[in-house]
């Protein structure tokens, strides 16, 4: 008995396998996943002749730019996965009873204040009116640096702006830095450039003002005087300011002064009265970006009606608060920015209100959404990603054939001491002093504006902290801060819409992720203004005289290469502007394949999708540039 028993065992673990694979051949076999990435490939395009729309083509045939977007690519599908996520977390945080202070109190209140519209509608301006009747009080010139440093305090940067960050020359220490701006509009080409996009802009900017001036109580006629005026104002700001390109020198953007040199560039404003009001009465330099607008500045002030800068203040208040106020004063907004946009509807009211609170409590949020969305095996993954693009660097380094010795030993030191910081902070922000309730959805942007100047002015004086992060986790963004040398990679960064991150092939990691954003990152510590910073982050020339020559040689080939392009009307981009984020581009790509043909996969060969893991390098790259914007988006950039 035994023994058959043992014979018939035999058998069935002989005959199962023959069993299932028959039982196997009579069910339908399952169909294979799609492949997201060469789901968007257009074939009637040949790669040689135009690689974006090969890769991308069919997405863009079948995804119109939506009317309330002046643009849409792959950072609004991650955006759009973002909305649901943070709209869940600010409905939850609205049922809590939460204690004042904590987070869940800060966001739900911040969420019902901004999404009740009626209330919004019924209080018109007057939540501004304590900044306007404050404003209006102005009796003399002398009032207006108090009122002015007002402003400032609530995130309106009227006649300059002003921050409190790194000293370029000494990165252990925070300084106090001024530069131009002031302006309404985008930049100062906006006030001179004649082509039709521009002129567009212009003449949709002074319907606003007269608009604005009319909301504010003047008539019609008034309206249109005031309006002239602000922007006659503003142009002459504009003449005082420097192009873009050279906005790029930190050199030539760098002059650190005492109080008494400030004062002496603008001897018709009073700093001490503008720095007691922000905070800053004990401050004993400050650094000037831009010392002739400065001058410009005080010129104005002697030379400009006292009316003509209440209206100033009284219009930039406004058109800073807009986008937080009643339906009417952010639909004349709205009217005004989408001549530069092209956006032909507004964002519907929710995403309008989770962009404002992202920008004054995005780390906030940012807490409830990697303990979802972004675990510690991701973080590892990308982690180890930048150490082999880091490896792939230093070996291109070695092989320069134009650079000395001395100058690569340098770089080695501070590509190795380049910090990394991975998906989100190892440290959070405290916000419970951070004052939010329900009374009104732009008193709580004034609050919390003013709530973040008074943490960036308590900087002053204390030792830098160089675990602070300067961007949400959620943002999808990455960014290379030189005072610092450190490369910061958010976990939106990383996100593949209806992806986890477990699916993704190294192929295409290391083409989006490693060159897009990692290797491209990394490149801006060493392109024509990362080179300027030394290992520990200070304005300091590190490099043989020959060498920045060779550099800057090549760099022309790229100023140059870029000059001819022409994205939209007449308007040809501008080289030296954006060589920066062209040599990152061009960087991240070489950076990413060096480090990608080191690993198993490349040597593998293996096909995914049809295409060679080379190939599938290269369509992750491409991946990440898939987008289409309007012309008017185009020319604002």
């Amino acid at each position: 008995m035994f023994a058959y028993i043992q014979f018939m065992k035999s058998l069935y673990a002989t005959l199962l396998p023959l069993i299932l694979l028959v039982a196997a051949c009579g069910q339908p076999a399952p169909a294979p996943k799609p492949d997201f990435l060469t789901a968007d490939i257009d074939s009637t395009v040949k790669p040689g002749d135009d690689f974006f729309l090969f890769a991308n083509g069919g997405w863009i045939k079948r995804t119109p730019i939506p009317d309330a977007e002046s643009g849409w690519g792959l950072g609004n599908l991650v955006d759009e996965e973002l909305y649901e996520r943070e709209k869940k977390v600010n409905a939850d945080a609205l049922t809590q009873q939460a204690a004042q202070g904590t987070i869940a109190q800060q966001i739900g209140d911040f969420w019902y204040s901004a999404m009740d519209s009626a209330e919004i509608d019924k209080q018109g301006l007057a939540p501004l009116q304590d900044e306007l009747k404050a404003i209006a009080a102005i009796a003399s010139k002398a009032d207006l640096p108090k009122v002015a440093a007002g402003l400032h305090l609530k995130g309106v940067s009227v006649l300059f702006n002003e921050y409190v960050g790194q000293d370029l020359k000494n990165s252990n220490k925070m300084a106090f830095q001024l530069g131009q701006g002031g302006l309404g509009m985008p930049n100062k080409d906006y006030y001179f450039k004649k082509d039709t996009s521009t002129v567009a802009v212009r003449n949709a900017y002074s319907h606003y003002l007269s608009q604005t001036f009319r909301q504010l109580g003047a008539d019609s006629v008034q309206a249109m005087v005031k309006a002239g005026a602000i922007l006659r104002l503003e142009t002459r700001l504009a003449q005082a300011s420097r192009e873009l390109a050279d906005l790029r020198d930190p050199y030539k953007n760098y002059h650190k002064m005492d109080r008494i040199g400030l004062q002496h560039l603008t001897t018709g404003f009073d700093w001490n009265v503008f720095f007691q009001e922000i905070g800053g009465g004990n401050l004993d330099s400050v650094i000037v970006g831009q010392p002739e607008f400065f001058t410009a500045i005080n010129a104005e002030l002697s030379t400009t009606p006292l009316q003509d800068w209440k209206d100033y203040f009284s219009f930039h208040l406004v058109l800073h608060s807009a986008p937080y106020l009643d339906s009417v004063t952010y639909g004349q907004y709205f009217d005004y920015m989408r001549s530069s946009s092209g956006v032909k509807t507004q964002k519907p009211r929710w995403k309008r209100v989770i962009d404002a609170e992202n920008r004054v409590m995005g780390e906030a949020l940012g807490q409830l959404f990697v303990k979802e969305y972004f675990n510690d095996t991701a973080k590892q993954r990308y982690s180890d990603l930048i150490e082999n693009i880091r490896s792939a660097f230093k070996d291109r380094i070695a092989k320069l054939s134009w650079m000395s010795d001395s100058t690569k030993q340098r770089a080695y030191i501070k590509l190795a001491k380049m910090t990394k910081k991975v998906g989100y902070p190892d440290k959070w922000k405290d916000f419970s002093n951070m004052k939010i309730d329900r009374s009104s959805f732009a008193r709580n942007m004034l609050s919390a504006n003013e709530w973040w100047s008074h943490y960036s002015m308590g900087k002053l004086g204390k030792p830098v902290d160089r675990s602070e992060w300067g961007m949400p986790p959620q943002e999808y963004n990455a960014y290379y801060n030189p005072s610092n040398n450190e490369i910061v990679m958010t976990a939106a960064g990383f996100t593949i819409p209806g992806m986890k991150d477990a699916d993704l092939d190294d192929a295409f990691v290391y083409g989006y992720a490693g060159a897009n954003w990692i290797g491209h990152e990394m490149t801006h510590g060493f392109d024509d203004q990362g080179r300027q910073f030394d290992e520990y982050g200070n304005l300091k020339n590190w490099w043989q005289k020959e060498d920045s020559a060779q550099f800057a040689q090549r760099a022309q080939m790229i100023i140059r290469q870029f000059n001819e392009f022409i994205p939209v009307d007449t308007l040809h981009i501008n080289g030296s502007a954006t060589q920066g984020e062209n040599i990152a581009d061009l960087g991240g790509i070489l950076l990413g394949l060096d480090a990608f043909r080191k690993t198993d996969t490349y040597k593998k060969g293996e096909k995914i999708g049809g295409y060679t893991p080379t190939q599938r390098f290269f369509l992750g790259y491409a991946y990440g540039w898939m987008a289409q914007q309007r012309k008017q988006a185009l020319a604002k950039r």
